[in-house]
């Protein structure tokens, strides 16, 4: 996905982008200002006066609403797709990309490319440089350990709460999303595993009802999975992501069996493992 490497083969699938609006209907004309439209009676000429019932309300005429483009869908697929590059180390640190041509291999017009890197570029991931399109940001180990140790202040609290006050049967319903995780660490892609990391320590903070937390622990999270200068796609391995899956499941049997002080050094284990290298935790 290199901007200077435009001509290699593409191993992804492109999308086209498409829209279709309806066809607009005529406006109906508008009636006088102040005046209502009033039905004639049954019989009533003009002139006569008629008394057996009270007339008609005056109902105003609305302008038919207009169909709406949604290109929310686009926009959201190519976010989804410059993400998930990211994770995969398609987008390499300090390389700048241009939004017509990432649109061009996405099969769309630069527009939604444009808006997509834009969010990135406020998410942090991206940094704009004018006239040319978008650096994507070099981050060295320093900053993913910070995020680790910003991460752990939040949640490991949280999770020590919810381990005191989840009853069991909560937990049980968070098995399938633990051994998900395992499945997607087993294929080895990055950008798949970052995807199921992400749903199962959602779902897990979401079990405290704070929206707000559970937005910000996913911020957090999605940074962290971002890879490092020189990090590569490879920087962590298939065995490096399965290991970091099966944390998940063993932090589920210590939650059931509220063991706090597993609880708490499995979550800091888990996120020590964060600091050392992209792609998960």
């Amino acid at each position: 996905m290199r901007q200077g490497a435009q001509g290699s083969a593409d191993t992804g699938t492109p999308w086209a982008a498409t829209a279709s609006a309806a066809a607009a209907e005529p406006a109906q004309p508008a009636a006088p200002a102040g005046s209502a439209r009033v039905p004639q009676q049954a019989g009533a000429v003009r002139g006569e006066h008629t008394h057996s019932e009270p007339p008609a309300p005056a109902v105003p005429l609305l302008p038919r609403a207009r169909p709406v483009i949604q290109r929310a869908s686009v926009r959201g697929q190519i976010l989804d797709a410059l993400r998930a590059a990211l994770v995969a180390g398609d987008l390499l640190p300090g390389e700048v990309y241009s939004a017509p041509v990432l649109g061009e291999r996405f099969g769309v017009s630069a527009t939604p490319v444009r808006e997509a890197m834009q969010q990135l570029a406020l998410e942090g991931a991206v940094e704009v440089v004018p006239n040319r399109g978008f650096r994507v940001v070099e981050r060295g180990v320093r900053e993913l350990a910070e995020l680790a140790e910003v991460r752990a202040l939040i949640e490991v609290p949280v999770m020590l709460r919810l381990a005191r006050t989840v009853p069991a049967e909560r937990w049980a319903e968070m098995r399938p999303l633990a051994e998900a995780t395992v499945r997607a660490a087993s294929t080895g892609c990055r950008a798949t595993y970052a995807e199921s990391d992400r749903g199962f320590h959602r779902a897990v903070l979401s079990l405290s009802g704070n929206e707000q937390l559970v937005q910000i622990a996913e911020d957090l999270h999605r940074r962290a999975q971002w890879p490092l200068v020189g990090g590569g796609p490879g920087f962590r391995g298939r065995a490096d992501l399965v290991a970091d899956a099966h944390e998940h499941t063993a932090l589920l049997d210590a939650l059931v069996a509220r063991d706090l002080d597993v609880v708490r050094a499995l979550v800091g284990e888990h996120f020590a493992g964060a600091g050392a290298g992209a792609g998960g935790a």
